[in-house]
Order: C-alpha cells, then sequence, then structure tokens
C-alpha cells in the first residue's frame, strides 16, 4: 500500500527547506517523470500537443515539451497569458529550442492537459469549460499531468473535467483522485518522484491507497488440520434467501472451514452449506443483514447476537436497525459494516440525528468515513462504491481496483461473504476487510466475459483461481 495526501503543498516545501531541492528541479522531475511514459507507450515520431495553462502545472508541460521536441512531433497550445515565475522560465527555454506553439487544438497520438492540476480555485469560467469540452472530443491518448483540469483539491468535478487515460500525479497519491466522482476522469493513476524516493518526499498521512500485492490469500500452510480448523461462518438467512446463500457461498469458496445458514423457514440450498435454527455453538463468526427483512424475532437477535461477543458483519438490512446498530457501542468485539451508500445515509441518521443525502455523502465521503470511524472505534467501516473506503480508527484505506463488472445484484453479498470467513479462520476485523475488498475486487477482473454478463457466482467460482492472477 502506497501513502495517500489530502495535497502536497508542505511535502514541496520540505524539499525546499530541509533537502535544499529548488523548485525549478521538482519542476524538472516533474517533466521527467511524463517523458518516461510517453517514451513507454509511444514511438519516437508520435504527435504530442501539450496544452499548457498560466500556472506551476503549465511549467510542467512547457518543460515535458522541451525534453521530447527532439524525438517527437511536439506543439505547445497556451491558450492564456503564463503567470509565474517558474512557467515563464520554461517558455523562454522552450522558445530558445525552436519549439513551436500553436493558435488552434488539433488532434495528436498524446494529448497533455497541464492547465489546472491541483491549482484551481473556485468555479471554472466558460472559456476553461469549453477549452475542456474540445479537449476531450480528440481522439489521442490523453494524459494529464498531476490533476485533470476540472477537479478541485477535494475531488469533485466542476461542471467538467478533462477525461484522461492516465493521471501521472507528482511526488504522492493526492486523495481527490479517489473520489468516486473523479473515477472516470483520472483514468489510471501513476505516481512519479520528484528528485528524491518517495520515502523522504512523504510525511506521515492517516490514508493509504490499497495495490493488488496487498492481498494475502488464506492459503492453508499446514497439513495436519480439519475442518474445525478453519472456523465456522453462521449465515443468518432471511425473507430473501438468496442474498444469504450467495454470501454463504462465497464464505466456504475462501476458506472458511463450516458454513451454516441460520434460518426460520427451510429453504433449498446447496447440499454443501448447512442450515440450522438456532447459531451453532461452535460458530466463530456471524454474518447478517443480507436480505434479511423481519423474519426473526428481537428476541432471537438478543439471544443469538446482541448477547454474545463473536465477530460480526454487518450488510443491508442492519443499516435501518436501530436494535442491530446498538452493536457498534460493545466493547472488545469485532464488526466490519459493508454499507453502500444509501444504507450509510440511513445508518448515519440513526446513529447521529444528522440527516444527509447520497450526494453529500458521495462530495465527503473521505471526511464522513472519518467521521464514523472516530465515534465508533471498535467498528471497520467499508463503505463500497467505485472506490472502496476502509476506515478504522481515523485511518483511512482505499481499495481503487473496483470495476463496472461488479455493479449487479449479488456482489455485496460475495464481500459479505469473503469477510465473514476470514473473521472466522480468526483474522482481525480491519485486515479481514481489506482482504475481502481485494478478493472481490481481483476475481472480478479475473472475470474474462463482457463487463455486463458477470454474475455473483462467476465471482465466487473466480476465487479459487486467485493465487495464479
Amino acid at each position: 500500500m502506497q501513502k495517500v495526501f489530502h495535497h502536497c503543498g508542505n511535502l514541496d516545501k520540505r524539499c525546499y527547506e530541509k533537502y535544499h531541492l529548488s523548485e525549478d528541479l521538482l519542476m524538472e522531475h516533474a517533466a521527467l517523470g511524463m517523458e518516461r511514459i510517453i517514451r513507454q507507450k509511444f514511438s519516437e515520431g508520435s504527435s504530442v500537443l501539450i496544452v499548457a495553462g498560466k500556472g506551476n502545472n503549465g511549467g510542467d508541460g512547457i518543460a515535458l515539451a522541451r525534453l521530447l521536441c527532439s524525438d517527437y512531433a511536439v506543439r505547445l497550445y497556451i491558450p492564456f497569458e503564463v503567470k509565474s515565475e517558474m512557467a515563464q522560465l520554461q517558455l523562454v527555454r522552450a522558445l530558445a529550442l525552436g519549439i513551436e506553439t500553436t493558435q488552434n487544438l488539433y488532434d495528436a497520438d498524446v494529448i497533455v492537459d497541464a492547465l489546472l492540476g491541483s491549482g484551481i480555485e473556485g468555479e471554472l469560467g466558460s472559456e476553461i469549460l469549453g477549452l475542456i469540452e474540445r479537449l476531450n472530443t480528440l481522439g489521442g491518448y490523453k494524459i494529464a499531468c498531476d490533476m485533470p483540469t476540472g477537479i478541485n483539491v477535494d475531488g469533485q468535478v466542476l461542471a467538467n473535467a478533462f477525461a484522461a487515460d492516465i493521471t501521472v500525479t507528482m511526488g504522492a497519491y493526492k486523495e481527490a483522485l479517489f473520489l468516486d466522482e473523479a473515477k472516470d476522469f483520472a483514468g489510471k493513476i501513476i505516481r512519479v518522484d520528484l528528485g528524491l524516493p518517495a520515502s523522504f518526499y512523504e510525511d506521515e498521512s492517516d490514508m493509504y491507497v490499497l495495490e493488488k500485492s496487498d492481498l494475502s490469500l488464506p492459503l492453508r500452510k499446514k497439513l495436519a488440520t480439519h475442518k474445525g480448523s478453519f472456523g465456522h461462518a453462521a449465515i443468518f438467512c432471511g425473507e430473501k434467501e438468496g442474498a444469504s446463500v450467495i454470501s454463504g457461498e462465497a464464505a466456504l469458496r475462501f476458506g472458511a472451514g463450516l458454513v451454516t445458514l441460520v434460518m426460520q423457514q427451510k429453504y433449498f440450498i446447496p447440499p454443501y452449506l448447512m442450515h440450522s435454527s438456532t447459531l451453532p455453538k461452535n460458530t466463530t463468526a456471524i454474518a447478517l443483514g443480507m436480505g434479511l427483512g423481519h423474519d426473526f424475532e428481537e428476541s432471537f437477535l438478543d439471544k443469538f447476537v446482541l448477547n454474545n461477543s463473536l465477530p460480526l458483519v454487518l450488510d443491508a438490512d442492519a443499516f435501518y436497525s436501530t436494535k442491530l446498530l446498538s452493536l457498534l457501542t460493545q466493547n472488545g468485539r469485532s464488526i466490519v459494516l459493508t454499507p453502500h451508500p444509501k444504507e450509510f445515509v440511513s445508518m448515519w441518521k440513526i446513529l447521529t440525528e444528522e440527516e444527509i443525502t447520497v450526494s453529500d455523502l458521495q462530495s465527503y465521503r473521505f471526511e464522513y468515513v472519518k467521521r464514523f470511524s472516530y465515534l465508533y472505534p471498535n467498528a471497520v467501516l467499508l463503505l463500497k462504491g467505485a472506490n472502496t473506503l476502509i476506515a478504522h480508527k481515523g485511518y483511512v484505506y482505499i481499495n481503487p481496483l473496483g470495476c463496472s463488472n461488479l455493479s449487479k445484484g449479488g456482489s455485496g453479498d460475495v464481500l459479505s461473504g469473503l469477510i465473514v470467513a476470514l473473521l472466522a479462520q480468526g483474522y482481525d476485523a480491519l485486515d479481514a476487510a481489506m482482504q475481502g475488498s481485494l478478493a472481490l475486487v481481483m476475481a472480478a477482473k479475473r472475470y474474462d466475459g463482457a463487463n455486463y454478463a458477470m454474475t455473483s457466482m462467476d465471482l465466487v467460482n473466480n476465487l479459487a483461481y486467485l493465487q495464479d492472477f
């Protein structure tokens, strides 16, 4: 995993004051980072259009033009008067080399957005918005310098934004690039160093982005084992039993030694899933909420859920229940909550009496998950979305690896099954949430059919092949 920061101004300042690196040197390394990526992806002679703004983001782009000009067909489009001293210096250098400027936008093999980066203040004017719209109609491979123009420091899209294929972010990962709203504009996010290793550039952070390499599967390394060695997951099966069956399938596939569906009515279930009308005595973790409805009386939930300390996953219908949410005040119990945004809004109102909209939440996802994690430090919150956020005791872990394959009923039920399987096997709540989330997205990425066709059982089946992925 890698550190993530709200902004990097203080990190740049530390480079100047502590490490004696100049602003010029940082800008050169920003340009070098983009140059390396372009050279890796495009052969010499390819055309490159660099759209440079009036500040230091524009200076990065102008410096890039200088680095590429001998081997690529480079042109600079500078729509506004260059204002920052560094950008002016870079322009002097570029013009001294005879780099061509153009007064017109045109298509090229590579389009570089170096207009504003993270320097947006206030709303965008009509001229910038028109420019973004025209850039987005061009067919070239689009690269954003540090931040796509149109996304502010909080990750909100201001009317429109440059739709990049990749964003080359400078020095460190920025929180704004991982808000759900930014996902369709940022593209693939690549971090480049600014003249010193990341370990020196970065400071302390309470945010991290998860990577594929962080996935650690529950592989069985001991030979002298039996089914009881890998825990017993109990999943409460309510009115919509299909959701719990899917969770049970996922839990068994992800290593739980035993899986029991706790049900008040007997439904048809696969023969390898057990069923019971009460909580099995050897249960090591519980999941409930998926399709729960009103099948269980409060006295039943009191006896088998509220009055024990077993690790617990809460999902779906649980976020509309004041009784089940009272579990968050229990001490010493591992609890993972997995709401989607609408469910979080319901839970937030019950817990805090504060009414927010889904739009409010989506605009300030990082703020709300942090607030929740401080209010309920015993719980781990996993907020679903295009980028999943996992929060615990003020720390936030971002899983940006999700894909649109997962936008289908049943995906969340698989996730709950994965997490309860890990809890049943003895994982702590935070690790279970992170590993379950990573396993889900990796199983989705392994699906090789059309992205609209994947089902929850495709996800469950793909779990068997993650060690080879």
